[in-house]
C-alpha cells in the first residue's frame, strides 16, 4: 500500500468487537481497508465474504475511529476498500484492490 502512495495510520484497529485491517490516507481521503485472504477460490472469491453485515460492522468501527481520533467526518473524505489476496501456485498471490467497494 505504501508503494502505491498510501500513508498507513493504523493496522489491526480494534473496537466494538471488530477490527479494521488497515486505515490509511490516499491523498486527503481516509481509507478503511478490509483485507481478505484465501488459499484458493474453490469456496468463492475473498471479496465476496465482505457481505452487508460485515460492511455495517466496518462502518461502525470506522465511525468509532473518527470519534476516538477527533477527525471531523464532515471535513474528511472517507472511503471503504477491499483488498483481496488469493494464493497462486508457487509463492505468489493474486492481489485485487477494490476501491470504494461499499
Amino acid at each position: 500500500m505504501e508503494k502505491n502512495g498510501y500513508r498507513i495510520e493504523a493496522a489491526g484497529f480494534r473496537l466494538l468487537r471488530g477490527e479494521i485491517d488497515i486505515i490509511a490516507y490516499d491523498g486527503p481521503t481516509l481509507v478503511f481497508i478490509e483485507v481478505k485472504t484465501r488459499s484458493g477460490e474453490e469456496f468463492g472469491r475473498p471479496e465476496e465474504s465482505v457481505n452487508p453485515a460485515k460492511q455495517r460492522q466496518i462502518r461502525k468501527i470506522a465511525a468509532g475511529y473518527l470519534a476516538k481520533n477527533r477527525i471531523p467526518e464532515s471535513r474528511t473524505p472517507c472511503r471503504f476498500d477491499v483488498l483481496s489476496l488469493v494464493r497462486e501456485a508457487g509463492s505468489g498471490f493474486l492481489i485485487r484492490h477494490f476501491k470504494n467497494a461499499f
